[in-house]
């Protein structure tokens, strides 16, 4: 059939449009877009990071706010669609072991991990039906989990995402490889991935297949990665403008009215590069500027409250709520090709309508040439 692009299938999972959403910190992918999302066939992703923040009680601690508000979150997106849906968890948080306990126990069809290297997420999950599914940032990185999780726990990834450096948000590269990023293009990094998960495959007989994700935009450079052979693609940027986005109006007007040079690479405090939109805020702190603020829990393993400049926490938190005075958005690099907001469902028949009629025509193109 040429009215649908291939099935993403991950085990049991089967997915169409073969598209993830990428989760979103802080709120940005909770319910809302979430389940929307999945209501199209795409995997609709829930991000656990930052969710404690919003929670009526603010007198109960840290941790147990963070998964009272995650284990809400996944109900409530549980209540919106009846397809399946992910959970973005990033391995940097301090409570990484508690929240992957809460997904397992509520059930969720996939947890994506990412932001480090999530080694020992097999120890966690004891329910073979939750999918695990990492992100990675090269073919090193991904063969250093299969090997790691073959030789501990006897079992591979069930998928994994490959990020490459035209993401949003962390990004998983220093600024030495930012400089010269033609080295690390998605396709080359793609390769790569697809080189190391091959040879797995056919040591266990079982497939393991790569999401890409990192500057895909529109359709045509979704067929263009599944025709590498990618068996899916992870999208997030795209999704911050649609009406379900779970973020403040303002919050979204600030990737409408960005342009190509407010986008920049900066040091977060968690000591990665994150891709962001420039403001005033994001200004104040690329001139060193001390921004006060009291840390009673510390949500990051890798962030020294101490010795930082601001909270990037607090700074999300304020960006989601649509105080852009006290806080910065995160984003892909392409965030300033985004020109309107619309429903997910609309987003998503642009995307598939492009992406079908280019993955078949340069398709059919490919096998008129072999056939001469």
């Amino acid at each position: 059939m040429k009215d649908k692009l291939p099935d993403l299938v991950i085990k049991d999972l089967i997915i169409n449009p073969p598209i993830i959403q990428g989760g979103m910190g802080v709120r940005v992918s909770a319910s809302s877009l979430a389940s929307s999302v999945s209501n199209e066939g795409a995997l609709g992703v829930i991000a656990a990071v930052g969710l404690g923040e919003e929670w009526p009680d603010k007198k109960i601690d840290y941790k147990t706010r963070s998964e009272l508000a995650f284990r809400q979150m996944i109900r409530e997106t549980r209540k919106l669609t009846k397809n399946p849906f992910g959970v973005n968890i990033m391995y940097v948080l301090s409570n990484y072991d508690d929240l992957v306990r809460v997904a397992e126990q509520e059930g969720v069809d996939a947890i994506i991990s990412g932001a480090g290297l999530p080694l020992k997420l097999p120890s966690l999950v004891k329910n073979n039906g939750v999918k695990l599914i990492p992100i990675v940032s090269s073919g090193r990185a991904a063969d250093l989990i299969c090997k790691s999780w073959i030789r501990r726990y006897n079992r591979l990834p069930d998928a994994l995402i490959l990020e490459g450096p035209l993401a949003g948000g962390h990004l998983g590269f220093t600024f030495e490889d930012l400089d010269n990023i033609e080295n690390f293009s998605l396709e080359k990094l793609l390769t790569e991935a697809l080189a190391v998960t091959k040879g797995y495959e056919r040591l266990s007989k079982t497939k393991i297949p790569v999401i890409a994700a990192g500057g895909i935009f529109n359709g045509k450079d979704i067929a263009r990665i599944l025709k590498l052979g990618a068996s899916g693609i992870q999208m997030a940027t795209r999704f911050v403008c649609t009406y379900e986005c779970d973020a403040a109006l303002a919050y979204k007007e600030v990737f409408l009215n960005s342009k190509k040079e407010d986008i920049i690479v900066i040091q977060s405090p968690v000591k990665m590069p994150g891709r962001v939109i420039k403001n005033k805020f994001v200004e104040r702190i690329l001139k060193g500027e001390k921004i006060h603020f009291d840390c009673p829990y510390k949500c990051l393993k890798t962030c020294e409250p101490e010795e930082v400049s601001y909270c990037i926490a607090r700074a999300l938190v304020n960006a989601y709520r649509g105080n852009l005075d006290e806080g910065f958005v995160m984003c892909g690099a392409n965030a300033y090709r985004v020109k309107k907001i619309i429903s997910v469902k609309e987003l998503i028949e642009e995307l598939v309508d492009e992406a079908v009629k280019e993955f078949y025509r340069t398709r059919d193109k490919d096998e008129a040439i072999k056939v001469k």
